[in-house]
């Protein structure tokens, strides 16, 4: 079984071959190709993770290139996961935003949406390869903004699925406080990627959530960054994204005081690079844990197992809304548990969705919509109205300052912008 990686240079690749590594019973690969644009990166990777499959007795072959039409031609799966305009890029959106006295962040708001315009076409022209020379591969996205993205995918016709870690993140958590088996814990997961809360939380079929919260509430406020009043009142889990509503300006405030995310990860990245360059090293570096996405080798796995073996169970994934949240279009890509086997992920019914939540909902699919449009279609007009619709935003001065800058500062990957 062949899978290939597109970004597979990326500093986080060596998490994913761990998990490959720990989970070859469910997922028995063969060969795993590495494709990615840096070839220096993408060899200190590969050698990294051609130790670490031989010190775990995996027989794989790791092959590492440069050319999407080699890497991905006979693949039964390819996982998008990368990065365009790399760290510098992600600077950026989490930078500029805030001197609007906006959310910067690389996934939401403005920063995600000048993303979304960077990171779609690309994508796109990538899915084409894969439909030329893998037609019957299903392309797994990590790319953030994961819901646009997979929606960009599903209209131009990709077998595509949207995955996050947000969702097995909570899994593990609280399985952790439960003291059980996380096989054992299900989620009330409903919401649009990075805009999620958890409803109940089931162990063996029973809802266990006013337990959980009534004994590790405060574990659990503290880890998503709210306070635990607001958790408590609510008597749900808002994902770790909500902060950046539910908070904004208190966000804001600390994201002008502290360096950017992206300062922060492009130096471990240079450290994790020295380490990879180290031929003494065959196991994933602790520092690794601190890059993020945590549990997502562990999610990639059993999504490509469920797709390529028909194993039809269930796993929170971004799929088509289709009629699951009747308030939203069909067309709308949610993210919800569903049912996975080989024709894909049925989404599974959903508890009618509080006005709390499905308004949020709402308004900002409906951004997505328009950010989408703007990202295939460009335009600065078009993102002028994507920026008014997002709830972070919404005020047409701030939005159309917000654009001016964001296409100025992306101009190097919009080659629209030159006529905007």
């Amino acid at each position: 079984m062949k899978l290939a990686v597109v970004g597979g240079g990326s500093t986080y690749t060596p998490e994913l071959i761990d998990g490959f590594a720990r989970l070859r019973d469910e997922l028995p690969l063969t060969e795993i190709a590495l494709v990615d644009p840096d070839r220096s990166r993408l060899e200190l990777v590969a050698g990294v993770s051609r130790r670490m499959l031989a010190r775990a007795g995996h027989g794989a072959k790791v092959v590492a290139t440069t050319s999407v039409q080699e890497g991905v031609k006979g693949a039964q799966a390819v996982l998008f996961q990368l990065r365009v305009g790399g760290q510098a890029a992600r600077n950026v959106d989490e930078t500029l935003p805030t001197q609007c006295g906006c959310v910067g962040q690389e996934t939401t708001g403005a920063g995600g949406l000048a993303k979304a315009l960077r990171t779609v076409p690309v994508v796109l022209e990538l899915a084409e390869q894969v439909r030329r020379h893998a037609p019957e591969a299903w392309i797994v996205d990590f790319t953030n903004p994961v819901g646009i993205v997979t929606r960009a995918l599903l209209d131009a016709g990709h077998r595509a699925i949207g995955l996050c870690n947000v969702a097995i993140g909570f899994q593990r958590r609280f399985a952790g406080h439960l003291g059980v088996d996380p096989s054992r814990v299900s989620l009330g997961h409903v919401g649009l990627n990075h805009l999620t809360w958890e409803r109940s939380v089931t162990v063996d079929g029973v809802d266990v959530l006013p337990k959980l919260l009534a004994e590790h509430g405060r574990a659990i406020a503290d880890d998503i960054g709210l306070p635990l009043e607001l958790v408590t009142r609510l008597g749900v889990v808002p994902s770790y994204y909500l902060r950046y509503f539910y908070a904004h300006d208190l966000v804001v405030e600390e994201q002008r005081a502290k360096p950017s995310r992206a300062a922060e990860v492009a130096a471990m990245e240079a450290e994790l690079l020295k380490l990879y360059a180290d031929p003494a090293v065959d196991t994933k570096p602790a520092l690794l844990e601190k890059r993020g996405g945590a549990f997502y080798s562990e999610a990639a796995v059993a999504l490509i197992a469920s797709l390529l073996g028909d194993r039809g169970d269930t796993q929170v994934v971004n799929v088509r809304n289709a009629g699951t949240l009747p308030f939203l279009p069909d067309e709308a890509v949610i993210e919800v548990p569903a049912v996975v086997g080989s024709e894909g992920a049925a989404p599974l019914p959903v508890p009618a969705v509080e006005p709390l939540y499905a308004g949020l909902i709402a308004n900002v699919s409906a951004y997505e919509s328009l950010a989408l449009e703007a990202a295939v279609h460009g335009g600065a007009d078009r993102v002028r109205n994507a920026l008014l619709a997002h709830p972070l935003i919404g005020q047409e001065a701030v939005a159309g300052a917000l654009t001016r800058l964001l296409l100025e500062a992306n101009r190097a990957h919009l080659p629209w912008v030159v006529s905007a």
